[in-house]
């Protein structure tokens, strides 16, 4: 059997909590809800989620320190729902690990289509291997099982990048979308555009298209083991990026 996307959703006004619930169960989703931080950690700590809606605007513990939270520790791909639209907070909430940001008001069938198109990149429903025709473990066709540069070990099948010191390093999922591209193409210098081309999946929307040069920066921060070093991922001016190092693929 089919398994359903089960999706937390965490607003603290129930005029738009309890109807946005009903709305996304009719797409096939399994929706629980929060009204505030204190419930969206204790349910985080009960069951397993797919992906978190979250409302930034909350009283007590707000969306921004949430979704830190949930990027740090458990890596379940957020979506912000947020009043304030300049590029400003959103730049802010990509830097704390956000996967998606949609705009109040907003029209309830977008929120399903970002929804669905951050599912799609994480590859985390059972019904994307089934689509696509394949086990729930398999990967691209160029992809290897892994990846290792510079005594850092990055995990393709676990999503899990591990440093020198074997300590793990978190990522968001468009840091693990980019990072996976990076190293099938090391020492090429990949155009911005190019970047989007190969991490966009099954028809995933280009949500983060305009934020391009602020997730390379945040995932060349957590690459550098030393504030000064010049790093392994390098901007080709005017081109794009390129990823500098031996990379060799793990079968």
């Amino acid at each position: 059997m089919q398994t359903r996307p089960h999706i937390l959703l965490v607003d603290d006004h129930q005029n738009i909590r309890e109807p946005l619930a009903k709305y996304l169960r009719r797409y096939e989703f399994d929706v629980t809800t929060a009204e505030d931080g204190v419930a969206m950690r204790q349910l985080l700590q009960q069951r397993s989620f797919d992906l978190i809606v979250l409302d930034v605007m909350m009283p007590g513990e707000d969306g921004w320190s949430l979704c830190r939270f949930v990027h740090e520790h458990l890596q379940i791909p957020v979506v912000l729902l947020t009043a304030m639209n300049e590029p400003a907070d959103r730049v802010v909430g990509l830097e704390l690990g956000a996967d998606d940001f949609i705009a109040k008001p907003f029209d309830p069938r977008e929120l399903v289509a970002r929804v669905r198109s951050v599912l799609r990149r994480s590859a985390i429903t059972e019904g994307l291997s089934r689509q696509q025709g394949k086990g729930p473990d398999a990967l691209p066709a160029r992809e290897a099982a892994g990846y290792t540069f510079d005594g850092w070990v990055f995990d393709a099948r676990g999503r899990r990048l591990r440093n020198p010191d074997d300590e793990e390093v978190a990522l968001s999922t468009v840091e693990f979308l980019l990072l996976r591209v990076l190293l099938q193409n090391p020492n090429e210098v990949l155009s911005r555009n190019r970047l989007l081309d190969l991490t966009r999946r099954d028809g995933a929307e280009q949500v983060f298209d305009r934020s391009i040069d602020s997730q390379i920066s945040r995932l060349r921060k957590k690459l550098q083991r030393d504030a000064g070093e010049a790093g392994f991922i390098r901007t080709a001016r005017g081109d794009g990026y390129l990823f500098s190092a031996e990379v060799q693929a793990r079968p």
